[in-house]
């Protein structure tokens, strides 16, 4: 088997729709306000006008997020030779990664029928596989922040946000699956931050690498404001979670920070893109 898989010879059938990220951060599309001129509350509440499709469509993105976290685990114990050299992975860490394997293809299942629970089809949404391509660096360190920390950290957000779906929604099953899926979330995310401190003990400047790496992944992520902690964001940072997880007091504030960053620039190239399609 080759090492470093390319993510466009991953194995999807003709269902899945990919659209790199690059046209979703793209969009020129405003985002819609109210006739007060307001942008809209968009967090995930059954309220929402929109909340069964918004459901759907995060559900479908938890779907496909789950297959590639379980390729991307799996290309980690295949990918470094075992050793505890720069460009190797200590064994134990591939029992991690293994053990996660396992982990995340339960949630792949789960997450199947959660969608055929809620309505959804394979492919109804589209799959965009930048997970997948921060699971490919070549150091596995940058691995273990981009995917570990930064990605299973952002799943941390989501599955929270669709547990607290399920519960003000009067759905028992979504609000349990997703329970039981947050769990293993924070044990992948504890192994992240416990395996980045431990590789980099000795060498802070490839820890800080690596935690710039993953601040590069959180605020691509944020979406523009898809996460934060405001009434405009549909996901809502799980503090408590994240602190079970290994994330200090100040990571998280920074966190906070890059999200916000990320929800102010969305909002400027949004009001530009209305102004230029106005004028």
């Amino acid at each position: 088997m080759r090492k470093s898989f390319p993510v466009e010879e991953l194995a999807r059938d003709p269902r899945f729709v990919r659209v790199e990220m690059r046209e979703r951060l793209a969009d020129p599309r405003p985002r819609p306000t109210n006739t007060d001129g307001k942008r809209n509350n968009n967090r995930l509440v059954p309220q929402r006008p929109d909340a069964p499709d918004a459901a759907r469509a995060l559900m479908h993105g938890i779907f496909v997020g789950e297959i590639q976290a379980l390729e991307g685990a799996g290309r980690t114990c295949w990918d470094f030779t075992t050793g505890d050299g720069d460009n190797e992975a200590p064994f134990a860490l591939k029992l991690d990664m293994a053990r996660q394997c396992w982990d995340e293809a339960r949630h792949v299942e789960i997450s199947l029928k959660l969608s055929d629970h809620m309505g959804t089809e394979i492919g109804e949404f589209s799959e965009n596989t930048f997970l997948y391509e921060a699971a490919c660096n070549p150091d596995p360190v940058l691995r273990l922040t981009g995917v570990n920390r930064a990605l299973e950290g952002l799943a941390i957000d989501v599955f929270t946000t669709m547990k607290d779906f399920g519960d003000i929604a009067g759905d028992p099953i979504l609000e349990f699956c997703e329970d039981w899926m947050l769990a293993d979330e924070v044990t992948h995310v504890k192994m992240g931050s416990d395996w980045l401190r431990r590789i980099t003990a000795n060498d802070k400047e490839r820890q800080q690498q690596a935690l710039e790496f993953q601040r590069t992944i959180d605020k691509l992520f944020s979406f523009g404001g898809f996460r934060g902690e405001s009434e405009e964001n549909p996901v809502h940072l799980a503090r408590r979670f994240r602190e079970m997880a290994g994330f200090t007091e100040d990571e998280i504030t920074e966190l906070v920070d890059v999200a916000a960053e990320a929800h102010a620039e969305a909002i400027a190239r949004s009001e530009a893109a209305a102004t230029a399609s106005g004028a």
